[in-house]
């Protein structure tokens, strides 16, 4: 009964958290970036996983649906959009409503005499960021009433778990919701992504990007904590993959992607420049940096590395003799060629390679049955088109792959494709030299068939340097997040537009 209670009252603490965190535009950023950070990757980190481990890859179609669907009606209705997005509001709080039911089970299974203590903490540490995000979310909308109507539903519902026994858990169990949870799950994604009350409407100067950045990091290591106290409550395989595979993942490439940035920092003081006057050149740092042929080297071995350098060297020779420019220049380069290696192209790159790092353990989860190397290439180019992948974010996610089991030739797709086939890349090309195109990438693909090299890492480091690697690594990334602020941080992948939505939202309260 203790942990019962005490997981109301973490619900309870969110309202007087954000009272106090909104009384000035520089803390409700750092709220703002606290929420967008710890329920984000809450979501993606360890709900996504277990979607997949109990329905398999049509749990991300449904996923996708909740999580595209509204801003597709959004933009074919425009006249409805305030519609449109409390409908899919109401549909992430709902869930979140679902969810607190099962959060009920979980505190008795909690106080088993066999279970971790973990299991229960784990549980009341995560209701606060949950709290803080139906008040962030409901309250400039529907007002502090309705608010507290749904936080006082969620506690009862809390109790209903706990209360309730197991009939009621096992009808509301994840085997029997699944599909019903992954569209509310991407239904959450999308209202935090678009959150129309996150951009402050007196930061249009983004000076308060330095208190978001702040909100971001507590909200990563409140995320991190709570990934460590659940996998200590109760292993199941999901979690061995989710987050002891993302871990081993993250620990092996943080030593590489230093050598990377110092490579790109000397290439850019020798004059090897993004904004260089040679369109080959330009072209050669937008496919390979050539930084990004190094993490295939150590990480997937050479002779990967040198089928990729060839496969390159034949897109880029096409693509410059057609007079293509690569898209997304870069702007405002710094002469500091330190500051351009660990500063500027960290700013670039270290959305896309957590991007890769998660993109890879939910499609190479051993739940979605892409086994057949067609169709891993089939949905890696479907993946591809709408994004606009940097070179290193490319091999990070070709390693991902590869450690995940995929196919060679699915591997050097991804380490030949992804910087340059998307569609605002496409777009500038005639469909006769897309073809050619896609005539250089399936004959690379089917040599690769036939030679059917074997990856193998040269490079196996001692666990004192991996972890110092990621110490320093985490300190750029963390750097770059304090710099540019959450939203702008993501906003880079797709370009989205960092500030939410333009609604014009009449609600007076």
């Amino acid at each position: 009964m203790l942990y019962l209670l005490t997981s109301c009252i973490a619900l309870l603490l969110g309202p007087l958290f954000y009272r106090y965190l909104t009384a000035q535009n520089g803390l409700q950023k750092g709220l703002d970036g606290f929420i967008f950070v710890s329920l984000g990757g809450l979501v993606l980190v360890h709900i996504l996983p277990e979607l997949l481990e109990h329905g398999g890859f049509s749990a991300i179609i449904f996923v996708i649906i909740g999580l595209w669907g509204p801003t597709a009606s959004e933009k074919l209705f425009h006249r409805y959009s305030d519609v449109t997005h409390n409908l899919t509001l109401t549909l992430g709080i709902g869930g979140l409503l679902l969810h607190t039911i099962t959060d009920g089970g979980a505190i008795v299974l909690a106080q088993q005499g066999d279970s971790s203590i973990l299991l229960a903490l784990g549980v009341i540490l995560h209701r606060l960021p949950v709290g803080l995000a139906i008040w962030w979310l409901l309250k400039p909308q529907v007002g502090a009433r309705w608010a507290m109507v749904v936080l006082t539903a969620m506690m009862i519902l809390t109790g209903l778990g706990y209360f309730a026994g197991e009939q009621l858990l096992t009808h509301l169990s994840l085997d029997n919701t699944v599909y019903l949870q992954a569209f509310v799950t991407g239904s959450i994604l999308h209202v935090v992504l678009h959150q129309p009350h996150g951009q402050s409407h007196t930061d249009q100067q983004g000076q308060y990007e330095y208190q978001a950045g702040i909100g971001s990091l507590l909200g990563i290591v409140l995320l991190i904590l709570l990934l460590m106290m659940d996998s200590g409550g109760h292993e199941t395989h999901h979690h061995d993959h989710s987050v002891e595979q993302l871990a081993d993942w993250i620990m092996t490439l943080a030593p590489v992607l230093l050598i990377t940035y110092t490579v790109a920092s000397l290439r850019y003081r020798f004059g090897l420049s993004p904004n260089n006057d040679s369109l080959g050149k330009r072209w050669l740092q937008r496919l390979a940096g050539p930084e990004a042929l190094i993490i295939t080297a150590l990480l997937l071995g050479p002779i990967l590395a040198i089928l990729q350098f060839i496969g390159l060297l034949m897109i880029g020779i096409i693509l410059t003799l057609a007079k293509i420019e690569p898209i997304d220049p870069h702007l405002r380069l710094p002469q500091s060629a330190v500051r351009f290696g660990f500063s500027h192209l960290v700013d670039r790159s270290a959305p896309w390679i957590i991007l890769s790092l998660i993109l890879a353990n939910l499609i190479g989860h051993p739940s979605v049955p892409l086994s057949n190397p067609i169709t891993q290439v089939a949905v890696l180019l479907l993946v591809f088109l709408p994004m606009r992948f940097c070179n290193l974010g490319g091999a990070v996610l070709a390693l991902s792959l590869a450690y995940s089991g995929w196919s060679t030739e699915a591997v050097m797709l991804v380490l030949l494709v992804a910087p340059v086939f998307n569609l605002t890349q496409l777009k500038l090309m005639n469909w006769g030299l897309r073809s050619v195109l896609l005539i250089v990438i399936t004959i690379n693909l089917v040599a690769i068939n036939i030679i059917q090299p074997q990856w193998d890492a040269i490079t196996i480091l001692p666990d004192s340097i991996n972890t110092l690697s990621l110490t320093v690594l985490a300190g750029l990334f963390a750097a770059s997040l304090l710099r540019l602020g959450p939203r702008k941080f993501i906003a880079r992948i797709m370009h989205l537009k960092p500030q939410a939505h333009s609604h014009e939202h009449g609600h007076k309260h």
